[in-house]
């Protein structure tokens, strides 16, 4: 009997920051949820959904000739596959009209679907609020894997805000309901109730038209143990199509962080298919054998709400997306001190189980070094490249700080490449280089990477901000002519100078 784990592009989370370019720190932030989801037409293509769910608050609204106020998004949407574009879509998205601008306390929803066959694709999406012309645009880079064949499978799992039986087709119609999808993976005390939709695609091969059932069920995500008293069960027929919708009281769910987990059994109960969507609950008012309240913890002591947001905020550098979902939901709205408490208390319990106060202790000197080291006017240590850097893999090992290096060696690429190797190279003088400030951070060890890995920061315009320009740690960016912008396109292309030695060694 097939057993198998879908994993057929579940619902990513990812929260998008733009902030105001170089003299518009005053504008507002374009501040969005992503997600999206794969399923399968019968007899046809897999198609993909993409959601963009924007805060109305974080854009502009601009008068129209009604005397409305409406925010626009200038979206452009495209797909590649290796280096060829398969799909591209340029559009402006309204957002509901308002009858004055304090009225914009709102969320709205953006939904596209297109067909894609089987592959792995890069799916990347612009943002930009029209009222703002000159800011660059928010820019969302996402891979993505469409697999679906001929053997008994799963679409995505979807969870839903809520869900009724369609009356007019539309674009939240699917399978005779009209969903609106939860563009978010943190659930707060106010939801009472997560609902969640997905299809199955030719079961019949391996049952044929035998009765199976369908389970739902959560379970806690650090030990896998099922949370009683939270399942639905439901009988189906084998179809080459089956939809699968339904709902979990979650009011009696305390804090933490779980799983939604659906199962497709056959009538022997075996397993044939499963699939799980992490999600973390916030319900301080609720507590079992497992959750210790926020109160009488050392979350409870933070009771001013800026503070509290504060360091709320400046966890990114480390929190999961699922984690930095849920802070930027529940920072954005007023009071909930309880719930944010538990938020806090619940992400360093599940970092350190023994001690979390310890724990934060820990990371808040950390936070509490970059906040006087590296914040810049109007932008806190931790949202600086240099302060997200500290607080995610500690101090440096090694630190070089230039502000007015002048070099007078360069190599070709082959020399350099020859330099690499330890053999003998040529230098050539091209007279003298002058480079932008510049730090070289040295890490002699990052948990799950190569030994002296290396961050290069650039004070592009000598105004004191540095920025990430360079580093070979796994993950971070990866400049390829870094050089050439770190000296004023004084450098050929061809060429590489002394800083590239620098970084090579580390010092």
């Amino acid at each position: 009997m097939m057993k198998k784990s879908i994993l057929a592009s579940r619902l990513l989370l990812l929260t998008l920051l733009a902030i105001g370019t170089k003299g518009m720190a005053q504008e507002p932030r374009l501040t969005a949820f992503f997600g999206y989801a794969t399923f399968e037409l019968v007899d046809g293509d897999p198609y993909i959904e993409t959601y963009l769910n924007y805060d109305a608050w974080n854009l502009r609204f601009v008068k129209a000739q009604d005397g409305s106020y409406r925010a626009t998004v200038e979206t452009l949407l495209f797909v590649m596959r290796d280096d060829s574009v398969v799909f591209a879509k340029k559009y402006d998205l309204n957002s509901p009209a308002i009858d004055d601008t304090l009225s914009n306390k709102f969320n709205f929803l953006d939904v596209q679907r297109f067909t894609l066959k089987n592959g792995i694709y890069t799916l990347r999406i612009e943002l930009r609020d029209k009222a703002y012309p000159a800011n660059k645009p928010v820019i969302i880079s996402q891979k993505v894997l469409i697999n679906y064949g001929m053997h008994p499978q799963l679409s995505s799992v979807q969870l839903m805000a809520g869900m009724k039986p369609t009356v007019t087709q539309n674009m939240l119609s699917r399978g005779g309901y009209d969903m609106e999808p939860y563009v978010n993976d943190f659930l707060p005390a106010s939801m009472q109730k997560v609902y969640y939709y997905y299809e199955i695609y030719r079961i019949n091969r391996e049952i044929f038209g035998a009765e199976f059932m369908t389970l739902a069920f959560i379970e806690q995500m650090e030990s896998g143990r099922k949370m009683q008293g939270f399942q639905q069960i439901q009988k189906h027929n084998g179809n080459k199509k089956v939809v699968v919708a339904g709902g979990l009281d979650i009011s009696a769910l305390p804090s933490g962080n779980y799983n939604l987990v659906v199962e497709v059994r056959n009538k022997k109960n075996d397993l044939m298919l499963f699939q799980k969507v992490p999600f973390m609950r916030s319900n301080p008012a609720v507590m079992n054998d497992t959750t210790v309240n926020p109160l009488v913890a050392f979350a409870g002591d933070i009771e001013d709400e800026n503070m509290l947001n504060y360091y709320l905020k400046a966890l990114y550098p480390i929190a999961s997306p699922v984690e930095n979902g849920a802070i930027n939901e529940i920072t954005k709205q007023p009071g909930h001190i309880g719930e944010k408490q538990s938020l806090f208390y619940n992400f360093w319990v599940k970092r350190n189980s023994l001690d979390p106060r310890g724990e934060w202790r820990k990371y808040k000197d950390r936070l509490d070094y970059v906040a006087v080291n590296f914040s810049y006017p109007k932008i806190p240590g931790y949202l600086t490249d240099r302060g997200r850097v500290y607080l995610q893999y500690g101090p440096p090992d090694f630190i070089r700080d230039e502000k007015n290096f002048v070099s007078v060696r360069v190599m070709d690429n082959q020399t350099m490449s020859d330099f690499q190797t330890n053999s003998t190279r040529q230098e050539q003088n091209m007279g003298q280089i002058f480079y932008l400030p510049y730090q070289i951070w040295r890490y002699n060890n990052i948990k799950g990477d190569d030994p002296n890995r290396c961050f290069l920061f650039w004070d592009e315009l000598r105004s004191g901000s540095y920025k990430l320009l360079h580093s070979n740690a796994k993950g971070e960016v990866n400049m390829p002519n870094w050089e050439r912008m770190l000296s004023n396109r004084q450098l050929g292309e061809e060429f590489r100078g002394e800083v590239s030695i620098q970084f090579d060694r580390g010092y």
